[in-house]
Formats: structure tokens, C-alpha cells, sequence
């Protein structure tokens, strides 16, 4: 029997944009579910980070038969964590491979996360995407590297040593241009080192921590408009880019371009419409992943509207008006970039303080 695409989510791939899933469990892949978004919903990539991993192993009994046996091969339990993800993640490019192939590899990608206790340290970043890009041997696997100071420099040096990144805990049209600096220049550099200048990346800027973040500055009127704003300003900087010379330049050469990725688009606020952000940020060229929730939600009724205007829309004439009202963009994203890497650091001591539980446990 043919599978029926749902009309809804297929909109988003008519427009141009990939729907990925931000979500991933063992229990998605063994009882079929990612396979069914794949066949179904036009699910064409998969993201997870440390929370979401937290969520998976900390609560799921289908890690207990693997943290068992990696803890007889004597893995602590870093270690096991990240044998635990790969093996995951793996299962999940396999099912994602036919897509990669399909689109050259523009789509069909999954992505893991180094360390967050590296977030402030691009040596030891450097390294940790390597090996897990090595320990991973998967075309389309993205390391996801956060997009701090320190992470730019070593999301410049891995895209220089052949890793695929996704670049994570973008908040700003300012943090996405220093990302995107940070990977052309690596292009550039392996064109004048004679390598293959085809290294894939990813730009991940969060959404809906912005109306989060500013709830409780602003009147009720501002609510969940912030974020979208922001978006839109950086969605322009993003066909700009696209537009210049230099960028032309490395796509004449062979460079892929480094895609926008839109994050944290799953409604926080009660009040609002469950696909808001999805529905919002419906643009070609670029990916969306969304939680689990959220894909059920706009599979079941959520609407594709006008594409985001190329020229940033009405963006600044509401970032103006978050501006009288004395919200400090600039200021409110390098809060939002430190509050998101101090999430992920709490996730992932709660991650492995869980493993070693469950260590405990089958001993």
C-alpha cells in the first residue's frame, strides 16, 4: 500500500524549506515512529542535543540492556553516553540515507552534540568533533558545535579538517554572521590547502526563547512577537550572504552553502497557537526542526502562509518598537546564548548522574 503524505507538512517541503524532528529515543526507532514521520509527515533530518538525551536515557528502559553492557566493557559514564547516542544516531543516518542520497546530500542529515562542559574551550572542541566525527563514520552526521566565541574559532578549524557542523545557540543575526564567518573561512582555507571544498554545515538560531526571555518586560500586546522579528532581520542577512561575491565565489569553487536553521520552534506560551513558529517561518532554502509535539500538531492542522520576505519584512519596525518599550536586543541574545549553554551543561550532569544511577542498578 502507497503512503498518503500529509498534505500539511508536505506544504513545507513544496515551499522549500526541510522539516526535521528535534527529537530522538531508541524506543522512536525500534517501534517505527521516525520511520513513519519519514514515510508520512516529509521528515527529512533529525537534531538532538543534551536535553533531549537527558529525557531519552534518563527515563526510557530501552538503554538499560546497553549501559549494562558497556559498563562490563568498563565505560564510565561519558563514555557510555556517547556510545549509547552514536549507536542511536547511526540507526537514525541509516534511515535518513536515502534522502542524503536522493538530494546530494543537501538533506537527510542527523546531528550530536559535543560536550557542553566545552563551551568555552575550542582546543578541546576541536579534538571532541573529530573523534566523534571519526567514532560516527557517517556522511550525513552534523557535530554540533555552539556558536560562542570559542566556538566560532573551532567551528572554523573543524570545517577546515573536514567535519560537517551544525552550528547551535545562535539567538542574532550577529551571532549567525559570525558563524557563517567562521565557516567560509574554512572553506576559503581548504581551497588554498587544495581540498575538496564541499564540507556541509548548518546555522541553528533559536526562536522562542526570545519571547520567553522578554515575557515579563513587556506588555501583553508584545507577547510572541519577538522572536519571529528576529528571525525574519536574520533571514535577510542569510540571502544577503547568499547574494555576495565572496560567497558566489566559493560556491563557484564547489562550497555548499552553510543553510539556516530554524530552532526552539515549539510554542511555549499556552496562549498562543501551538504551530505559531512553525507556521511563521516558512521560507525557502532553509530547515526547521521541531519537537515531536509540535510535528504532531501542524501534521494534524497547521497552515504554510506567505514565504518570509527576502528583504527582512516589516522585522525592523517591530524591533524598533521592542526598542521604546527598552528591550536591549543585543544585550537580551548574549544572555539567551549563556542561559541556553547553562541548560545544556545542568542536562548533561543530570544525563550522566542518571547513567550512573542506572549503572548502579543493573550492577
Amino acid at each position: 500500500m502507497k503512503t498518503r503524505l500529509n498534505p500539511h507538512t508536505r506544504q513545507l517541503h513544496e515551499l522549500g524549506q526541510s522539516l526535521w524532528v528535534d527529537n530522538i529515543s531508541r524506543e522512536m526507532l525500534e517501534m517505527g515512529t521516525l520511520a513513519r514521520y519519514i514515510a508520512e509527515f516529509s521528515v527529512t533530518g533529525l537534531t538532538s542535543n543534551p536535553t533531549i538525551f537527558e529525557h531519552a536515557i534518563g527515563h526510557d528502559r530501552w538503554y538499560d540492556e546497553g549501559i549494562a553492557r558497556l559498563m562490563r566493557e568498563g565505560k564510565n559514564a561519558e563514555a557510555t553516553f556517547f556510545a549509547l547516542a552514536l549507536e542511536d544516531l547511526k540507526a537514525a543516518a541509516s534511515l535518513f540515507r536515502p534522502i542524503y542520497d536522493a538530494t546530494d546530500g543537501i538533506d537527510g542529515w542527523v546531528s550530536l552534540e559535543v560536550s557542553p562542559l566545552l563551551v568555552n574551550d575550542a582546543a578541546q572542541t576541536i579534538q571532541a568533533a573529530a573523534q566523534l566525527h571519526e567514532a560516527a563514520n557517517r556522511p550525513n552526521l552534523f557535530i554540533k558545535i555552539p556558536g560562542t566565541v570559542a566556538g566560532t574559532e573551532a567551528i572554523e578549524e573543524s570545517i577546515f579538517n573536514g567535519v560537517h557542523v551544525n552550528v547551535t545557540l545562535l539567538f542574532s543575526r550577529e551571532h549567525y554572521l559570525a558563524a557563517a564567518e567562521a565557516y567560509m573561512r574554512g572553506i576559503e582555507r581548504r581551497i588554498e590547502a587544495g581540498l575538496d571544498p564541499n564540507v556541509t554545515s548548518v546555522a541553528s538560531l533559536f526562536v522562542s526563547r526570545w519571547d520567553v526571555g522578554v515575557k515579563q518586560e513587556v506588555a501583553p500586546t508584545f507577547h510572541n512577537r519577538l522572536g519571529i522579528a528576529i528571525a525574519m532581520r536574520t533571514y535577510k542577512a542569510y540571502r544577503e550572504l547568499l547574494a555576495s561575491p565572496r560567497w558566489r565565489k566559493l560556491a563557484h569553487a564547489g562550497a555548499r552553502p552553510q543553510r539556516l536553521l530554524w530552532a526552539s520552534t515549539g510554542t511555549k506560551d499556552p496562549a498562543a497557537p501551538d504551530t505559531l513558529y512553525v507556521q511563521a517561518l516558512g521560507a525557502p532554502d532553509t530547515i526547521n526542526t521541531i519537537p515531536e509535539k509540535t510535528l504532531q500538531a501542524f501534521a494534524d492542522h497547521g497552515q504554510v502562509g506567505t514565504a518570509l520576505p527576502a528583504d527582512g519584512g516589516y522585522a525592523e519596525t517591530v524591533l524598533e518598537e521592542f526598542r521604546r518599550e527598552g528591550v536591549d536586543c543585543e544585550a537580551l541574545a548574549a544572555r539567551l546564548q549563556r542561559e541556553g549553554a547553562d541548560a545544556f551543561a545542568t542536562s548533561w550532569h543530570a544525563l550522566l548522574a542518571r547513567i550512573e544511577e542506572k549503572r548502579e542498578k543493573l550492577a
